[in-house]
């Protein structure tokens, strides 16, 4: 397998885009993502000096004195890891107001900023945020993906498109996205390191954002998520297992989204519906960590088709979320679910736009399958562009206006 470093980073041309008029770019995402990799190589082009926070000398000298710091910082710098050293984020304001140029700065950071009020406040208006995931599997196919430009556009040309996956496709789920899990072909050494980097961010990185007590509880409640993956989000039992308060359950989880190991995906609202489920959707942030969190290989995963099904559908979902991120225009996504359980497994919507989403593990589809993309077509309507069955099949077939089932493959294969 080729160096991790070769792989395309789509999100590549986003980052140099805000630089060329945005005094300071941030990199955020999951650690081990890729993200110095980016930073390092978009900053070797543009002659940026790099520093990290990872060197506990460069962190002690930050966090003794951050207004000298950054006044003796190079015209031009990556500052690696910048959540390590809040109180960096005041004094680099200061200094971007003292010299207003555009791409001053590249920081990355391993924990979710947006969540922390203050640090990505005091920036306002000087940083754009963007979000670096895990590799797609167009990034590790080379090809750049525009699905999400034909599901926008419904343009989809019926016929032979794609190839099913069978195995493979489980192969791909349990593998997830991590760079340098990728690199071990072989599936025990894959595991092993998915264990060790879910050990890591317990025991440094949730120990910089908070102090709690319980810290063994976390990899259980790992586990746990990881089992309820693309379920409806219910404190309760995930709570049940452990001697703590359902209010400290949620505090854990809202730590571990602040390290992208979990998502919740909120409902679709719409003012015509009165009948829909208003409680989020728990994801697993990366397919791969989630299958070595549930001991799964992929022959086992491919038997055990009930969590297959959920699996898949967080694959398909993260695959989506990574792709929306270098996409031209802004996309929203939720889920839809009534009390009549129908539903819909991601919802998207951009520029009064919208569609839907369904992910079936099978290889055959029916018209069944449509239901929930036909209730939000009826109900949306004009707005409603198009409504996809994602199948692992070989060809798109149309189920109606604007309906297709379409292979799972051409989220990642160019036809």
């Amino acid at each position: 397998m080729k160096n991790y470093n070769l792989y395309p980073r789509y999100l590549r041309s986003r980052v140099s885009e805000a630089l060329a008029d945005t005094p300071v770019v941030l990199i955020h995402g999951p650690r081990q993502c890729g993200k110095t990799t980016l930073a390092r190589l978009i900053g070797d082009e543009g002659q940026f000096a790099y520093f990290t926070f990872d060197d506990d000398v460069q962190l002690a000298a930050a966090k003794t004195d951050p207004v000298g710091y950054v006044a003796d910082l190079p015209e031009r710098a990556v500052l690696d890891e910048v959540q390590r050293v809040p109180e960096l984020f005041t004094s680099l304001k200061a200094e971007v107001d003292n010299r207003r140029e555009s791409g001053r700065f590249i920081l990355t950071g391993s924990a979710n900023v947006l969540l922390v009020p203050r640090l990505a406040d005091s920036l306002a208006g000087r940083m754009e945020i963007l979000r670096l995931h895990p590799l797609t599997q167009a990034e590790l196919a080379g090809e750049e993906s525009s699905f999400l430009s034909r599901l926008f556009k419904a343009d989809f040309q019926t016929g032979a498109s794609g190839q099913r996956l069978g195995m493979e496709l489980a192969e791909r789920v349990v593998g997830g996205g991590y760079p340098a899990a990728l690199l071990r072909t072989a599936p025990r050494r894959r595991m092993a390191w998915y264990r060790d980097y879910t050990e890591t961010l317990i025991q440094r990185d949730i120990r910089d954002l908070a102090r709690i007590s319980a810290l063994d509880a976390l990899p259980r409640l790992l586990a746990l998520a990881a089992e309820r993956t693309a379920c409806l989000v219910n404190i309760s039992e995930l709570a049940a297992p452990f001697q703590v308060s359902r209010p400290t359950i949620r505090e854990y989880m809202t730590l571990l989204s602040r390290i992208f190991m979990l998502e919740e995906l909120a409902p679709w609202h719409g003012n015509r519906m009165k009948r829909l489920i208003k409680t989020p959707k728990l994801h697993m942030g990366d397919t791969g960590l989630a299958c070595t969190l549930l001991g799964l290989d992929a022959e086992m995963l491919w038997r055990d088709r009930a969590v297959f099904g959920r699996l898949l559908e967080t694959f398909i979902y993260q695959e989506l979320q990574r792709h929306a991120s270098w996409h031209e225009e802004t996309i929203i996504f939720s889920h839809f679910r009534d009390k009549d359980k129908v539903e819909i497994d991601v919802v998207l919507e951009s520029g009064g736009r919208i569609a839907g989403v369904e992910v079936k593990a099978t290889a055959t589809v029916t018209s069944k399958d449509f239901k929930g993309l036909r209730k939000l077509q009826d109900v949306v309507q004009k707005k409603f562009v198009a409504g996809v069955v994602l199948y692992d099949g070989g060809s798109i077939v149309p189920f109606g206006k604007e309906l297709y089932a379409v292979p799972i493959s051409c989220l990642w294969e160019t036809n």
